[in-house]
């Protein structure tokens, strides 16, 4: 297939796209690998090659760089195995659609991207290279849409994350942590009022703070935009000013505002995605930073390339993974076990027993009626 033939075809089915709709059925069809358990390509005899193309930069204290410790653990574990190969795609998507195409015209033989912002690109390539293989997180894709046999899809149930956020923000509230007052009062900031996997974080975190305390406060604003870090940070300023003295942040780049704005109040925020303390080791905001909600984007990138090796990575599935899957939860760094006092890592500790044991449940706002979502998010205000 040339390059020029590829792309006319893949922009036309973009196009087409646009104008039809389409049903989410995931597959449970799977496809066999092409490389052996030792890892080596059948065909070329040669280690087999992992492609990382991340939408952005690296440096984002979030997703990307988290990928990219994943990257780096497959790097240095099974690199008698794996080459790796590492891409910023940057953030003009317009160019997303012709990095993956060359990536797939590549000797790349497996390729990983994220985000729903790849979701209906990589539904339309993949297809066009059968004998590539493509994983993709924090998002699954349509199945039904086409032939995916080559596409595994992952993504978090970070509304469980979110719950023990929720957990540690109540108990931190009316403690008698430094920089905790006497109000029971406690803030959200996520990016988007339209985006499910902002909304999952929200009801979590709501749901685990109501379990440690059914009439705390819960301030939720939202940023409007996932890169905005100045809204972010002036949306915190505003809930610190109102009385929270902890605030949970979902709002991917755009949080870095909302850790400035820790640091300015002298209160505290819990980050997201991965871990905001370490990212910010050595600087004035960390000592604020006392945990994260972490999605495991690196860890599993590793355990599905691992598995790929084995040949047990499930293409033409979509799995979501929770703290089962240790996939997701709160950052446990030096920080946490210093400034958190044993009691409330004690409460976190019970509620990930809790939630594993099956004696919780978290509601999720995927599939959730807009009635209910606004009903959560009220009876916390």
């Amino acid at each position: 297939m040339t390059k020029k033939w590829a792309r006319v075809l893949l922009t036309s089915l973009l196009t087409a796209a646009l104008f039809t709709g389409c049903s989410s059925a995931p597959s449970e069809t799977k496809e066999e690998g092409t490389q052996t358990e030792a890892g080596i390509n059948e065909t070329t005899g040669e280690k087999v090659k992992v492609s990382l193309l991340v939408t952005g930069s690296f440096g984002d204290k979030a997703f990307n760089d988290s990928a990219q410790e994943g990257m780096k653990q497959i790097a240095e574990q099974l690199g008698d195995k794996v080459e790796v190969e590492m891409i910023e795609m940057g953030h003009d998507k317009t160019k997303f659609e012709g990095a993956l195409l060359d990536a797939s015209e590549s000797d790349s033989d497996v390729i990983i991207v994220g985000t729903w912002d790849m979701k209906e690109i990589l539904e339309q390539t993949a297809p066009l290279f059968p004998e590539k293989k493509y994983i993709i997180f924090d998002t699954d894709v349509d199945y039904a849409s086409s032939d995916l046999s080559n596409v595994y899809s992952m993504s978090y149930k970070q509304n469980e994350a979110a719950f023990l956020a929720g957990v540690l923000a109540a108990s931190a509230t009316t403690s008698d942590m430094t920089y905790a007052n006497e109000e029971a009062t406690i803030g959200f900031v996520g990016a988007k009022d339209t985006a499910a996997v902002i909304n999952d974080s929200a009801v979590g975190f709501i749901e685990g703070a109501q379990f440690i305390n059914p009439d705390i406060k819960v301030i939720v604003s939202y940023v409007g935009s996932y890169v905005d870090s100045a809204k972010a940070k002036e949306l915190a300023l505003t809930q610190y000013a109102s009385g929270a003295d902890c605030v949970f942040v979902a709002a991917g780049p755009a949080s870095v505002g909302v850790i400035e704005a820790a640091a300015e109040s002298q209160k505290y925020v819990i980050g997201v995605d991965s871990d905001q303390a370490l990212a910010y080791e050595g600087s004035e905001s960390a000592e604020f930073i006392i945990s994260s909600a972490i999605k495991g984007v690196g860890t599993t990138i590793f355990s599905s390339v691992e598995r790929e090796l084995e040949g047990q990575l499930p293409y033409g599935t979509y799995e979501l993974l929770g703290l089962a899957e240790n996939a997701v939860g709160l950052a446990d760094n030096d920080i946490y076990q210093s400034v958190v006092p044993e009691e409330i890592r004690t409460a976190v500790e019970e509620a990930t027993a809790s939630l594993l044991d099956g004696k919780v449940s978290v509601s999720t706002a995927y599939g959730m009626d807009e009635a209910t979502l606004k009903g959560i998010i009220s009876s916390a205000q």
